[in-house]
């Protein structure tokens, strides 16, 4: 589900482009800015973020630093990886809830193009949701592997 997302946010990569390319070409050869270019790519921007967080986290495409844990043991790496794990889906899921709690509540509109807040707001609940979602799998392999070395380890 978390690639469907990310290219739903991809599409909208493609207008936003667009619309930067011809607000910088408006503003130097015509000295006319497009109204409300930044205010429309700052939305679009959110979109694509929001939604690609979820498949960046599958594809393991985040930063890692694994100096001190590629250092120690095997069952203690995976131990600390899933305690990071538990602590992240712990934050991301607090951010999911609080993304709806104000989401649910916003009533205000943009400044410019007078684009309701709402949908931007619940989006980053949406996209804490199938965060999280991603990360109980996660969860739920290093578990497994865990079991698995502890067998391993019997044998």
């Amino acid at each position: 589900m978390a690639v469907y997302l990310s290219f739903v946010g991809m599409f909208f990569l493609i207008p936003m482009m667009l619309l930067t390319t011809a607000d910088v070409l408006g503003r130097a050869i015509w000295s006319r800015p497009i109204p409300g270019a930044m205010e429309l790519s700052s939305y679009i921007l959110s979109i694509f973020i929001l939604l690609g967080v979820a498949y960046t986290h599958q594809v393991k495409g985040q930063v890692r630093v694994t100096m001190l844990v590629s250092k120690l043991p095997r069952r203690l790496a995976v131990l600390l990886e899933i305690l990071t794990t538990l602590i992240s889906l712990f934050i991301i899921s607090i951010l999911a809830w609080q993304g709806w709690v104000v989401g649910m509540e916003e009533k205000s509109v943009s400044d410019m193009w007078r684009i309701p807040q709402l949908p931007f707001r619940l989006l980053v609940s949406v996209a804490g949701f199938f965060l999280a979602l991603e990360l109980v799998l996660d969860l739920l392999d290093l578990i497994k592997k865990l079991g698995s070395k502890i067998k391993n380890e019997e044998l």
